[in-house]
């Protein structure tokens, strides 16, 4: 693919221009669980903490779909009219490593598909299916492969205002956005050649949009928490170069309670401790204060190094790994998944 073709195809990282919001619109499902081509971006993302006996693991497996504009009205079959990425991880605590792969793909051909109507995300080998009752997510890499069963235990969770959920200081900034946290996860992993049977928790955001970040944006920090009494907490912010934040939000739901949605303002992301990629050069803050409404957390990375090198599909390197989440009192209360883009170079197209 052109390298004109990758910036292009560019998921989640794109500079937003003024433009039309999008409409307050009531979800529906199944329907929403599958693909929105009219939209640019979209992304179907699990991430997970399991266990095989003592050995801990964290788990990542994403699809994303972009739409490319140039070739919309071509009426070649071969025209890349929809993309598909995917990129998988598998974080090894006591081995203190991180493995990662990649794919790209145009849609077509019985390589790449994004199915309407419900979750059927493929891309070659690699697959995320929505059945009745769970997520099967199979991915197969030279170092390692997952093959997952992540079963719902609570609602959806809309995020935002009804599955809007704002982005910036424009009206134009928003996605459409949900979440299913607390996901039962059973299956099994192979990790160098040896399969270890697994369980445990995972999380997953759909997420879809035409326009998703301000001009002054340089990148973002989000954690997706699950808490041991079940409860869940998002938080994020949209970072600017000097680090301040320019836009913020997320939410908390109790365990059978009702969702508050944090208004902009009520989330802040105080960096603590922070880790020099030797790779890339970057240096991430591995450990935070996130102050909520619902608490003071502290996030703390299980491994440092869990930066992902994506530049062979979506261009960015970027730090996305599983952490811990600790309450105002320090006790350990959950745990889940940080995100931090934008630390090696600004995110752009």
């Amino acid at each position: 693919m052109r390298r004109r073709e990758f910036a292009l195809a560019l998921p989640a990282l794109a500079w937003a221009v003024p433009g039309f919001a999008l409409p307050a619109i009531q979800l529906a499902f199944p329907r929403d669980h599958g693909s929105h081509p009219a939209q640019r971006t979209e992304w179907w993302y699990i991430t997970g903490s399991a266990k095989s006996g003592e050995r801990e693991f964290g788990f990542q497996v994403t699809f994303f779909r972009t739409r490319v504009e140039a070739a919309q009205t071509m009426a070649s079959r071969f025209a890349a009219k929809q993309l598909v990425f995917a990129h998988a991880a598998l974080t090894d605590v006591q081995g203190r490593t991180l493995l990662h792969d990649q794919r790209i793909a145009r849609e077509g051909f019985d390589i790449a598909t994004a199915a309407e109507g419900d979750a059927r995300v493929r891309l070659r080998d690699w697959s995320l299916v929505r059945t009745a009752d769970a997520y099967l997510a199979k991915v197969a890499s030279g170092d390692f492969s997952l093959d997952l069963r992540c079963a719902p235990t609570q609602p959806l969770l809309l995020q935002g205002k009804a599955g809007l959920s704002r982005k910036g200081p424009l009206e134009s900034q928003a996605s459409y956005y949900y979440s299913e946290p607390q996901l039962a996860v059973a299956g099994s992993i192979v990790l160098r050649g040896k399969r270890l049977s697994i369980e445990g928790r995972a999380w997953l955001d759909h997420e879809w949009s035409d326009q998703l970040l301000h001009s002054d944006a340089v990148g973002w920090d989000w954690i997706g928490m699950n808490l041991d009494d079940g409860s869940a907490l998002t938080a994020f912010r949209l970072r600017r170069q000097d680090g301040s934040t320019l836009w913020d939000g997320g939410s908390f739901r109790a365990r059978g309670g009702s969702t508050y949605v944090f208004s902009q303002g009520e989330v802040v992301f105080s960096p603590q401790r922070k880790w020099t990629s030797p790779a890339s050069g970057a240096t991430y803050p591995v450990e935070w204060m996130v102050r909520t409404p619902a608490d003071f957390y502290t996030v703390k990375a299980l491994v440092d190094n869990q930066e992902l090198d994506s530049r062979a599909s979506t261009g960015a390197i970027y730090w996305e790994g599983l952490s811990e989440l600790f309450d105002s009192n320090g006790k350990r209360v959950g745990r889940g998944y940080l995100e931090m883009t934008g630390y090696s170079k600004r995110l752009k197209l």
